[in-house]
């Protein structure tokens, strides 16, 4: 069962404001959960960006909190970048004022976070790593490409069924500006509106 807050932020979450082209760009990811769906197969997203430090980790919890809420069953899902770096602190900070619960595992210069986004649920395990990590899937994953450098210089991603650009801007240009906290929960609430479309769009069998 999600948390109470995770539960009411996504009801909130209003993705009718999505533009057509926006949401032409959102239907292959539709599409493929929805064949995994009705194949009774597991569904793994791997959310890819050069850094894996924020765009990515944004997408994955979100994903994997709203296909919970969603009732999806079998979705797993996963981050990784061109290279590692770290989880940036104001993604921790940004996804707790949405109601995660967060705690740091493993210090280091790249710390393992463990993610709770509800009672008896497994948590997420998020840290930056390279987008085939042995923590990743090596096969039958959907790519999907959350920023434009990732995708410009990842044409092939190896093991991945499908791979799919849906890039996102870098909340990084505000780093260090009165702007960044407003700036990384903008981000973070476009990304989880788009996700609460993707998955809304999904029919159970």
């Amino acid at each position: 069962m999600l948390f109470t807050t995770i539960k009411n932020q996504i009801e909130a979450l209003n993705f009718r404001d999505i533009s057509d082209d926006r949401k032409l760009v959102l239907q292959p990811l539709i599409d493929f959960i929805q064949y995994k769906v009705n194949q009774q197969k597991v569904v793994q997203l791997n959310f890819i960006c050069t850094h894996n430090s924020r765009r990515s980790h944004l997408s994955q919890v979100w994903a994997q909190a709203i296909a919970t809420y969603y009732n999806i069953a079998n979705v797993t899902c996963f981050s990784g970048g061109t290279e590692a770096t770290a989880m940036f602190p104001m993604v921790v900070k940004t996804l707790k004022k949405s109601g995660f619960e967060i705690a740091v595992k493993k210090e280091s210069t790249n710390p393992l976070y463990q993610i709770e986004y509800g009672q008896n649920l497994t948590p997420i395990l998020c840290f930056s790593k390279t987008y085939d990590d042995v923590s990743n899937p090596q096969s039958e994953f959907v790519a999907i490409l959350t920023c434009s450098h990732a995708d410009e210089n990842c044409p092939f991603i190896a093991g991945a069924e499908k791979r799919i650009p849906i890039t996102y801007d870098d909340p990084k240009e505000f780093d260090n500006s009165p702007l960044q906290e407003a700036k990384y929960l903008e981000r973070s609430l476009q990304i989880a509106s788009e996700l609460k479309y993707v998955f809304s769009q999904i029919k159970n069998n």
